[in-house]
């Protein structure tokens, strides 16, 4: 307990290094091992080391992820999936039963989407829609069996944000949890639980791991008694992060400040390029002034980070063009790895969003905005752009 009272005190860059990861205890190795190991030796029946019996139901290595996951978000309970849409799938069948109700933004991963619309629903549970920028909004598709309000900010992949603090006040007064999916921000640029949040959902496949090199998922809670449903749904359903899988995420969470700082320098040098340049009809950041979340924004993130969508003139087919084009600028799905990558929404993450009240524009190009040099980022985007 010393130790948490100690870490609470901690800057974000010192915890994102430390917590959850003390030099090991036999060796002195700085990096906590990789304990790849299924089962483990009993004391007796019962007679348990550290509480370790089987990995699925806990293992050292993604013990000290999910301390670090709680540390950086001020939460008391992280938990460590195998990807962001498990952890997702954990968290819905431990907040809702069937006959249950949750909101959700207008604007969201088209994953979340599939999940809930395509999966969930057939286990009896209801969902709708709303402008989660719009608190009042939300509040009038709040229902009686409403169980859970579910936020994107900022959002993929339009980039909108969402007032977590207002937000929160709604979930309050009706008695409902909100969950804020962190991940376009991460923890270091945006902190939900301090802001009045009771979930935090990650994928921690993006800028947690930060190198295109790992998938998973984390969630992060304040409440204990929550904290302990979820870790029993996790055990019993089992999707866990893998111990080497845990160890690349502690390893890219090391890094995750200096990253997230160049990522957002970068992003916001291509967001001014994209809103002067005469072959795009639309700028979706944050960190732009005209951006209706702009001042939310400010108010709640420490920068307005690396990701940044814009719809081209020429439609559908001129923004794939603008894909196919880049050079730098990989093509493929995905985000906030080192390297700089582009997509077409509306063909590729969110594709099953089509025909939807969450279908995306056509024209529009999402960018994972990388940590290369930001002036050949720029004649990249040059050039894709004609």
């Amino acid at each position: 307990m010393s130790d948490q009272r100690e870490e609470r005190h901690q800057h974000f860059e010192t915890l994102a290094i430390h917590a959850g990861q003390e030099p090991d205890e036999a060796t002195g190795a700085v990096v906590p091992p990789i304990y790849q190991v299924s089962t483990y030796k009993q004391d007796g029946v019962g007679g348990l080391r550290g509480g370790y019996e089987y990995s699925r139901s806990a293992n050292p290595t993604r013990t000290a992820l999910e301390d670090n996951l709680a540390a950086l978000d001020g939460g008391r309970r992280g938990l460590a999936f195998a990807s962001g849409l498990a952890a997702e799938d954990c968290l819905l069948r431990t907040l809702l039963i069937p006959g249950d109700h949750v909101v959700i933004p207008n604007d969201a991963y088209g994953g979340t989407f599939r999940l809930i619309s395509k999966v969930v629903e057939r286990w009896g549970v209801e969902w709708s829609v709303a402008d989660t920028s719009d608190p009042e909004a939300v509040r009038a598709a709040l229902r009686p069996r409403t169980k859970a309000i579910w936020v994107e900010t900022p959002s993929n992949p339009l980039l909108g944000i969402t007032d977590i603090e207002a937000l929160a006040g709604v979930a309050r007064d009706a008695g409902v949890k909100l969950v804020v999916d962190n991940t376009f921000a991460s923890p270091y640029l945006q902190q939900p639980l301090a802001l009045g949040a009771d979930v935090v959902v990650y994928s921690t496949t993006k800028y947690m791991g930060g190198h295109s090199d790992v998938v998973g998922g984390a969630l992060v809670v304040n409440d204990e008694t929550l904290g302990e449903e979820l870790a029993y749904h996790q055990n019993a359903m089992g999707a866990v992060a893998g111990p080497f899988d845990a160890w690349l995420v502690m390893r890219g969470i090391k890094t995750l400040a200096v990253r997230m700082d160049r990522h957002s320098a970068n992003a916001e040098r291509i967001a001014e390029l994209l809103s002067s340049h005469d072959k795009v009809t639309q700028v979706y950041y944050p960190g732009l002034a005209e951006h209706p979340g702009h001042e939310v924004a400010t108010k709640q993130m420490r920068s307005y980070g690396g990701m940044v969508s814009f719809r081209v003139a020429g439609g559908e087919q001129a923004a794939v063009e603008v894909c196919n084009r880049a050079k730098l600028f990989t093509l493929g799905e995905s985000l906030g790895g080192v390297e700089s990558l582009i997509e077409h929404p509306g063909r590729m993450t969110h594709a099953s969003t089509a025909g939807s009240l969450l279908e995306v524009p056509a024209d529009l190009v999402r960018l994972s905005v990388g940590i290369e040099s930001v002036d050949d980022l720029l004649a990249d985007l040059k050039q894709a752009l004609g």
